[in-house]
């Protein structure tokens, strides 16, 4: 029987005020999954990977990537490796995925599905999509 080594994935959408953060394992689980202000990710990164054996960080490759993968690379654990993953039309996926993880209720689900907004950020969806598309790949 081929059991696959489990290994734990953490998922970046940087941004320049919020940033969305995952954690999942490469079958999928997720573990942990938060939409942070930018001041606090690479305290929350770092707390995480004190939290989950972390093998690697996938992020995002549009807003702002360039500059958090420098600071990623000065401040965060150089043992684990950063991919970038295309983040193309992850937001409207990830509108449509936080409808699926939480079903609308009451008068919500009357509102056809293209034109219902989640209550909330959905970079910790993001996230959690960057991982899948790595995975895919």
């Amino acid at each position: 029987m081929n059991k696959e080594k489990l290994s734990i994935i953490l998922g970046f959408d940087p941004g320049r005020d919020k940033c969305g953060i995952a954690v999942t394992d490469n079958q999928g689980k997720l573990y942990y999954h938060e939409v942070v202000e930018s001041n606090q990710a690479m305290t929350t990164l770092n707390s995480l990977s004190q939290q989950f054996p972390i093998e690697l960080l996938v992020m995002g490759n549009q807003t702002t990537s360039k500059h958090w993968k420098k600071q990623l690379e000065q401040e965060f654990l150089p043992s684990i490796p950063i991919i970038m993953v295309d983040e193309r039309n992850s937001t409207l996926e990830a509108r449509d995925r936080y409808w699926e993880m939480y079903p609308p209720k009451g008068l919500t689900s009357l509102i056809p599905k293209g034109m219902r907004v989640p209550p909330r950020p959905v970079d910790d969806i993001v996230a959690i999509l960057l991982i899948e598309r790595y995975l895919r790949k």
